[in-house]
């Protein structure tokens, strides 16, 4: 009887130790809200709507999107600074977040300060077209006649201080040559005079000028990837002329600064998990987007890096973004 009872004991203080360790995990709240700085339909927001689908299916939470654009993503990215830090308010957002906050003369927040990187969601590479009037169709092409005419071959942004401006000046760097900024308030009034050839180039994501290329008014010369990219089959790289030179554009989940720990790498393992799933896999693709999963510390790592980077063309090429 003795023993029935000590092992009876034993069982019960087992039961007791276990259970704490299971009480641990916090239940998902009731209600996720993803914050995307982006108007709807774009790239961004058409990633959110998906992963929120799938998000919503994992942890039984009533998942929203809320399209929080203008003011260079700052309206979106000041809203989520300032959110509980209990993981109920995520930020969806991309490199150009970055870009904005290298080249203001004054911003309202310090992004790496009040905002923590928790999930890379995906890298997409940086395409380069062409205008059917500047009759340049190859990456040497771009070169020669770049380096003929310095300053002359213009490239059109969707404004100074964005990502595609950016990219187009680490090649001017690499490639040594010049190449003309034409800023634009918004990329799909640049698209027009692109497709028009009343400029040159045009620098960005693919989806930006896809329905341009698959009516055939502008041409695909580059995709600024290391290695010939599957979503771009046939397209030649860049870094074929230009050694070593490549551009993605990242997009990624921020938590606000002084979440927790616990909670912001339970969300990287979430969020990596549902990154893989075939709704968020094909909402990213149009982009040649890939997800990449990687640890909340690389992904901070990824961005402090990027802002550095921006930050050193900015000063050193006089950037400054109104």
């Amino acid at each position: 009887m003795f023993k029935i009872l000590a092992r009876r004991l034993a069982l019960t203080l087992l039961v007791g130790i276990a259970l704490p360790a299971i009480a641990q995990q916090p239940a998902w709240p009731k209600q996720i809200k993803i914050v995307v700085p982006f108007a709807a339909g774009a790239s961004t927001d058409v990633a959110a709507r998906a992963f929120a689908s799938e998000l919503s299916k994992h942890t039984g939470s009533a998942v929203i999107v809320e399209n929080l654009p203008g003011a260079s993503t700052y309206i979106g990215t000041q809203a989520v600074a300032k959110a509980p830090k209990d993981g109920s308010v995520l930020l969806l957002t991309s490199s150009s977040t970055f870009t904005a906050a290298a080249t203001k003369p004054t911003v309202p927040m310090d992004v790496n300060a009040d905002l923590l990187p928790v999930a890379l969601l995906s890298e997409g590479p940086i395409i380069i077209g062409a205008s059917l009037e500047s009759n340049i169709k190859t990456p040497a092409e771009l070169l020669a006649a770049a380096r003929a005419k310095p300053d002359l071959i213009t490239h059109g942004t969707g404004g100074i201080g964005t990502f595609s401006h950016f990219v187009a000046e680490l090649l001017d760097d690499a490639a040594k040559i010049q190449l003309k900024h034409v800023p634009y308030k918004g990329a799909s009034l640049a698209v027009n005079d692109f497709v028009a050839g009343r400029i040159d180039l045009m620098i960005g994501v693919y989806s930006t000028i896809a329905p341009q290329v698959k009516a055939g008014r502008v041409r695909l010369i580059a995709v600024c990837t290391l290695q010939p990219h599957p979503a771009f089959p046939g397209v030649p790289t860049m870094a074929s002329v230009v050694p070593g030179f490549s551009a993605q554009l990242w997009v990624g989940f921020f938590l606000p600064a002084g979440t927790p720990p616990a909670i912001v790498e339970r969300w990287n393992r979430e969020l990596n998990t549902i990154a893989q799933t075939a709704p968020v896999r094909e909402a990213i693709a149009p982009d040649g987007s890939l997800p990449r999963a990687i640890s909340a510390e690389e992904f901070g790592t990824l961005v402090r890096t990027s802002f550095n980077t921006y930050k050193k063309i900015a000063k050193e090429k006089n950037i400054v973004a109104d």
